[in-house]
């Protein structure tokens, strides 16, 4: 077995120690010292922010205010208050989608322990640690495949997917959110498609008591509809404008209601061929809608705020004991949405010319928690850290003629 000794932590002060978000190597971006955090694209906030503002302050200010005057009982005197909460009510639900952890798996300092050796025993040959690419997994007695994270160095649980825009492994990824700024996956979810359903909700308000403001001037006025909106310009403009977002919004709303009810995620649908009888994860729609809204919100495995001192980075298994990543010669991983088939050849990519797998291995319930690792901390380049005392075998340490003669090349 593959054994690295772990540096010793040097001892040192409070007063160097950092706080988990100020050393975090994903591309997320943090406020108010660790208490949000953003995706790398948080300044589209601003801008989808803008859209519901300033469209409801144009409503309240040229169309909700005239109703009022026209309508004298308190059912004229509430247009403006509604809109107003149904504003706030919609913001906030996009603050608790965009400004928290969408469920970011911590990743590993150092691949785990490799579990595949390359070569021959018998002839004598070299032999080199290398985990395997695919792993199988057994949850509630089905039989699910996880694939090795080069960047994460763990192992992805199912429904799990690396995000190449915030450079995290999520769980229960669903697709990144430009207008957001933020990963949709298990813990935003559900406040995901309560703030999209809650906006086509708005834009049918607006777009509708823009119609009844026009309604009454024709009707005060007698005139035509025509000559009616040509006296209201700014109805017309949030007619045109909501129903466009409606559109977009309202279809996004259809969409994700089917995606609940066949427990599906975008990333599942774009990249499987679900039915009803293949998807595991389908429990009917009543358990599907229960699973999305009325159960419990798991925890952050994230502590953004924790202090933990500095560390020297710990020397990778590559350069102190042959050790191989799965996807050595590989290409990387990208965030995968669109591709489908990828894990199936990938199920291919472990068998030999013989047909037999050599990268496959059968994990229990009870080994899920041990796929990935609590976050750790990398210590100050300039700090002077133990070397790790390590007897490796003759054979693990036989440098190949191609990196010799590259030596002799540079020298």
């Amino acid at each position: 077995m593959y054994v690295v000794t772990p540096p010793q932590r040097s001892v040192i002060g409070s007063d160097c120690d950092l706080r988990v978000y100020q050393t975090w190597k994903g591309s997320n971006i943090f406020c108010l010292q660790g208490r949000f955090i953003l995706g790398p694209d948080a300044r589209s906030l601003g801008l989808t922010i803008g859209l519901i503002v300033v469209p409801v302050a144009i409503f309240c200010i040229f169309v909700a205010s005239k109703l009022m005057e026209d309508f004298s009982d308190s059912w004229g005197v509430s247009i403006v208050p509604v809109a107003v909460v149904f504003t706030i009510y919609d913001l906030i639900l996009l603050m608790l989608t965009s400004a928290r952890d969408p469920g970011i798996i911590p990743r590993n300092l150092h691949p785990p322990e490799p579990e595949v050796l390359d070569g021959n025993a018998d002839s004598g040959t070299s032999q080199t640690p290398r985990l395997p690419r695919l792993k199988e997994v057994e949850v509630n007695g089905k039989i699910f495949k996880v694939k090795y994270c080069d960047t994460c160095m763990l192992y992805r649980p199912p429904r799990c997917s690396h995000c190449s825009i915030c450079n995290n492994c999520v769980e229960r990824f669903d697709h990144h959110c430009p207008w957001v700024g933020q990963c949709i996956a298990r813990r935003n979810y559900r406040f995901f498609f309560m703030f999209v359903f809650s906006t086509t909700l708005l834009c049918v308000y607006v777009c509708a008591f823009c119609w009844v403001y026009i309604t009454k001037i024709k009707n005060s006025e007698d005139i035509s509809i025509w000559r009616a909106m040509l006296k209201t310009p700014a109805s017309i403009a949030l007619i045109i404008y909501t129903s466009i977002s409606m559109f977009f919004v309202g279809g996004l709303t259809t969409f994700h209601l089917y995606l609940i009810s066949t427990n599906q995620t975008t990333y599942e649908n774009f990249r499987y061929s679900y039915d009803w009888r293949s998807n595991p994860h389908n429990k009917g729609v009543v358990d599907n809608f229960k699973e999305i809204f009325f159960s419990a919100i798991p925890p952050s495995k994230n502590n953004f705020r924790a202090m933990v001192p500095r560390e020297t980075p710990m020397p990778s298994r590559s350069a102190v004991g042959g050790f191989m990543s799965p996807n050595m010669g590989r290409a990387n991983d990208e965030i995968e949405i669109g591709r489908k088939g990828v894990w199936a050849m990938a199920e291919h990519d472990g068998d030999d010319k013989n047909g037999n797998n050599n990268e496959r291995f059968h994990v229990k319930d009870n080994e899920l928690d041990e796929l990935s690792s609590d976050i750790r901390i990398a210590m100050d380049d300039g700090e002077q850290i133990d070397r790790p005392n390590v007897n490796p075998t003759p054979s693990s340490w036989e440098m190949s003629p191609e990196v010799m003669a590259l030596a002799a090349r540079r020298t």
